[in-house]
């Protein structure tokens, strides 16, 4: 337990960027694994509409810095090659 009160207070700031962090990487992996699906079930439409949502996450994700910009590139690149190799 912090005993000093700069201490304190990054402990509640560390638990917000714990929170929202938690939210960015949820919502991204989401988007993600719908893109997935729709592409399991052969739905060129819905993978498409999901691929952007998840392009949009994805970037967000990587703009508040929680994953990198190599992790970005190799996600968005996987899942268009997905996306475009559907007949």
């Amino acid at each position: 337990m912090p005993n000093m009160k700069n201490a304190k207070k990054a402990v509640l700031t560390i638990a917000k960027k714990k929170q929202n962090n938690n939210e960015f990487k949820a919502s991204m992996k989401t988007a993600i694994k719908n893109v997935e699906k729709a592409v399991l079930a052969k739905d060129k439409a819905k993978a498409t509409e999901n691929l952007t949502v998840a392009i949009k996450r994805i970037d967000k994700a990587c703009a508040a810095g929680v994953v990198t910009s190599n992790f970005v590139a190799r996600n968005k690149s996987r899942l268009t090659k997905k996306v475009n190799s559907m007949e």
